[in-house]
């Protein structure tokens, strides 16, 4: 599936929706969502919630149970992801999302859903902070969200649970915008020649370059 998603920004911004998902494995053409959080953030605050568990209509493998400890039990009542993708939505609304790894994972399995269930894509443009994380913090040899809240002495606590990573990444995310925005005040932004995104310093075979921050969507580039 092609999917036409929104554009990944590269910016610190004051309100937007940070989410994430938990899922019974990481396909989206064969597993399933098993929990959707988000938090509504206005002026850099938390201002509303939405969570829910979800029944995916089969068993819970083994493997992602030891991940999220999420069991078939406790997702036996739940509702379906019919009767919530709709209220996940209209939370988000327009807003900007903001998660970790939302890139490459939980938007492909929002998006395929919003498709199944209502033929409707969800184009909302978003920010990656597992980008932003590679961008402002070079010196971390690993850049899992852990590994980020860790970094900024962030709580850790409940993690892999959804609500518990969206608490977690929305503070990762208000410390690295800081970074970010410093960044760019020390160093004037450059453009991609290809899509007009903010282009990044990035490491490559012939040494650093300047590579476009929508990758791998653009690979716009440019000598340092």
């Amino acid at each position: 599936m092609t999917r036409n998603k929104g554009k990944r920004l590269n910016q610190y911004i004051s309100d937007y929706v940070v989410f994430d998902l938990e899922t019974t494995g990481i396909r989206p053409d064969v597993d399933e969502i098993i929990e959707i959080s988000a938090i509504r953030v206005r002026g850099h605050k938390a201002a509303a919630e939405y969570s829910t568990l979800v029944n995916p209509g089969i068993h819970i493998p083994a493997s992602a149970t030891a991940v999220n400890h999420i069991t078939d039990e406790m997702v036996k009542d739940a509702p379906k992801i019919e009767d919530v993708l709709g209220g996940f939505l209209e939370f988000i609304g327009d807003d900007i999302l903001v998660g970790h790894n939302i890139h490459s994972f939980d938007l492909n399995f929002v998006f395929d859903a919003s498709m199944r269930v209502f033929g409707t894509e969800v184009g909302n443009d978003y920010i990656d902070t597992l980008f932003m994380a590679r961008q402002c913090l070079p010196e971390l040899s690993h850049h899992k969200l852990s590994d980020v809240a860790n970094y900024f002495q962030i709580s850790t606590a409940g993690a892999h649970r959804a609500l518990n990573d969206c608490i977690m990444n929305q503070s990762c995310y208000e410390a690295l915008g800081k970074i970010l925005e410093q960044r760019k005040k020390d160093q004037p932004e450059v453009l991609c020649p290809k899509c007009g995104a903010e282009m990044v310093k990035r490491n490559g075979r012939f040494g650093i370059f300047y590579g476009c921050s929508d990758f791998p969507r653009c690979n716009g580039t440019r000598k340092i």
